[in-house]
């Protein structure tokens, strides 16, 4: 892959270092049940290769693309996003899996437009906050439109159903409002208003009652709810401070239940131990501060927003997935951006990092 001049080497570095370690990471935890379930222990392996190869494809493309043809495209694309999560509500053409209709599936592969939805929205409030700066501190014309588009995204969203994905993009949208300038009175109404609303969809809806539950006390029901938290602590505690070694897991071995999607990090603990779990940690914050960094030193107000709201995606779902698996908050199912199977969210993180690479190839001389 060509480097150019100004690139960030050092998130470049961090994300290749990743995306590697997840590949390695992913044959090691779904092994045994692609033998078990397709006869061959290299499935996940081979798949999350591909996924790897198509998304540095898509990154070195999206370094390359000038921002602001990017930037024409905002509208485009964010109607795009309305009609993929549409798409997925229709009967043979969204795909059912578990009770929700989260995929669509074309010629043999299957994404999940929801991942593609969380950049497309970034795009669109990054391209319409630059524009809008002297009316952001409007109610009607600078926080009003990103609330009923904001409304329209999470409606099709909770329509799925994914809680998941509409509380992060909730959260990204705040953000970016919040860094724009708009009032913080209007943020804290809003977010009032809504909290009746969450606690209903999450406390009416049984599954979600039982894993606020099970966070509260896994060890009521350890069998059922509780069943997947402990196993992931067993496999931390397992870990020590070195680990067992690499492929050495015995949580794996149908013990801990999405071993190599949301609950990934529990196999590195136990694999790697504490200190391949910090070093983890370490490289995600290291990289959340480059984000940041090249943010805060954006040349344009454009650039500035994309590159800020692209990297709280990343940084909130890596978060908010350890959080889970140590038991810090109840479970919800959010990949480990880089590590985790998985061809769209592997993808669309490459895509985001592609762009904030393409940030950083203009800041000033300095900072380069």
């Amino acid at each position: 892959m060509e480097i150019r001049q100004g690139t960030d080497h050092s998130m470049l570095l961090l994300t290749v270092c990743l995306t590697c370690l997840g590949v390695v990471m992913v044959f090691s935890s779904s092994s045994i049940m692609a033998v078990r379930d397709y006869g061959d222990s290299l499935h996940f392996l081979k798949l999350q290769g591909v996924y790897a190869m198509l998304g540095f494809g898509v990154m070195a493309l999206l370094m390359r693309i000038d921002l602001e043809v990017l930037r024409k495209a905002a509208w485009p694309v964010l109607g795009l996003c309305v009609l993929l999560l549409i798409a997925v509500l229709i009967p043979g053409v969204g795909k059912k899996v578990g009770g929700a209709a989260r995929w669509i599936k074309i010629a043999g592969f299957t994404f999940q437009p929801a991942e593609f939805v969380k950049i497309g929205l970034v795009l669109f409030m990054a391209h319409s906050l630059a524009r809008k700066q002297d009316k952001v501190k409007s109610f009607r014309f600078g926080f009003l439109p990103y609330m009923l588009i904001l409304a329209v995204l999470l409606g099709l969203l909770l329509a799925q159903p994914d809680l998941g994905s509409a509380l992060t993009l909730g959260v990204v949208a705040t953000g970016m409002l919040l860094i724009a300038g708009t009032r913080l009175s209007y943020l804290v109404s809003v977010g009032l208003i809504a909290l009746p609303f969450f606690y209903f969809m999450i406390m009416n809806v049984d599954y979600r009652r039982r894993r606020i539950l099970a966070f509260l006390n896994p060890w009521e029901d350890p069998s059922n709810t509780g069943f997947q938290i402990i196993q992931s602590w067993i496999a931390f505690g397992s870990g020590g401070a070195f680990g067992q070694g690499l492929g050495e897991s015995k949580q794996k071995l149908f013990f801990l239940p999405e071993a190599h999607t949301d609950f990934i990090f529990s196999v590195i603990g136990e694999e790697l131990g504490f200190v391949g779990v910090i070093v983890i940690a370490a490289m995600f914050m290291l990289l959340v501060l480059r984000g940041l960094r090249t943010s805060l030193n954006a040349p344009t107000e454009f650039n500035c927003f994309l590159a800020f709201g692209l990297t709280l995606l990343i940084g909130m779902q890596a978060f908010v997935n350890m959080a889970v698996v140590l038991g810090m908050v109840p479970t919800k199912g959010l990949a480990l951006p880089l590590i985790s199977y998985g061809g769209t969210s592997l993808v669309t993180t490459l895509a985001a990092i592609g762009l904030l690479l393409n940030v950083s190839r203009h800041l000033p001389g300095e900072l380069r």
